[in-house]
């Protein structure tokens, strides 16, 4: 799969192409069915390439940075994701106020018609483009009229909540992997680098890897049950793991927010400066601040307990399962 990150490395020689144009943060099941359609129009026009057309940063970032939305995936998640969905190429456009201000026959011109030598375009129902969001799906198919190109709008999707970025985030923000992991398609996870951190986890007989939040969406404060999987150079092997997620509000000082995962039965794993990632089933519990360590180590090992019968894990379950934690 090809990435362009501007319009500059878009390739000389791409042929006629169908495009989807989104944010695709999370690339969603709302957005997995439309990459679906824009590969079916694909087929039908005798088009070898569909492509995603994104945004970095996200247009509210620049245009309203006050109300940014908290990013779900990064943009090489981002891209990765549209690549399994089905997408052949992906343009990141760099986002501008100088595109913002582009008219929606400007940016179908420039881009779709220019660049990307459209024969179709598939978007969502409630796509809006241009200056001051001034087109939508019947100006992009009057467009297309003029271009030479199909284009059409797909239903949004969903059960009793439509499935958006915005859906993923509020139930990220109340916990809610599962109602998450529903409208995503796939688990919720957090990636990141292994980093050391202040040794309490192993000094208390719970050694945790400990991974930054960063800049994408985690879920909420609270104790989940989830799995640990190396990424780079493990066999790729899911361990089960109890996962915290926030300050540890019990050791007065501490106030980064993190993702600490223990995995069950293994104090022999070296995780320091490896990338891993973390995946959530279920949520537990919220996040406490105890008395005292004692009050702690009784939640801790029923967390972990429930993180077992949750996973259906016995005893030792992690044993030999894998390299891998701090």
């Amino acid at each position: 799969m090809r990435v362009w990150r501007s319009l500059d490395d878009v390739a000389a020689d791409l042929g006629r192409s169908v495009a989807t144009v989104g944010n695709f943060d999370g690339v969603h099941l709302g957005h997995r069915h439309v990459v679906a359609r824009a590969r079916e129009v694909a087929d039908q026009l005798g088009v070898d390439s569909v492509v995603a057309v994104t945004f970095d940063p996200h247009p509210i970032a620049v245009l309203r940075p006050e109300h940014a939305p908290v990013m779900l995936s990064s943009i090489e998640q981002r891209v990765e994701l549209l690549g399994a969905a089905g997408v052949d190429d992906v343009l990141v456009l760099p986002f501008s106020r100088e595109i913002a201000q582009w008219s929606p026959e400007r940016f179908v011109v420039d881009v779709l018609v220019d660049k990307l030598h459209v024969a179709g375009v598939v978007v969502g129902a409630n796509f809006r483009f241009g200056s001051r969001a001034a087109g939508d799906v019947a100006t992009l198919r009057e467009l297309g009229e003029q271009h030479g190109f199909t284009a059409e709008g797909i239903p949004l999707d969903g059960g009793p909540q439509v499935w958006s970025s915005t859906y993923v985030r509020m139930c990220l923000a109340g916990g809610d992997v599962e109602g998450a992991a529903e409208a995503l398609g796939r688990p919720v996870t957090v990636r990141g680098t292994v980093r050391r951190g202040d040794a309490r986890g192993h000094e208390l007989g719970y050694p945790t890897a400990n991974i930054a939040t960063g800049s994408t969406a985690a879920p909420a404060d609270g104790v989940y049950a989830g799995w640990l999987r190396i990424v780079a150079d493990g066999d790729g092997t899911p361990l089960p793991a109890a996962v915290s997620v926030g300050t540890n509000p019990t050791f007065a000082g501490e106030r980064e927010r993190r993702v600490e995962a223990y995995v069950l039965d293994r104090d022999d794993l070296e995780l320091y400066d490896r990338e891993v990632e973390v995946v959530f089933v279920k949520r537990l519990r919220g996040m406490v601040r105890f008395d005292g360590v004692d009050a702690l180590l009784e939640a801790m090992a029923d967390d972990v307990q429930r993180t077992r019968e949750l996973l259906r894990v016995g005893e030792g379950a992690g044993e030999g399962a894998g390299e891998g934690t701090a």
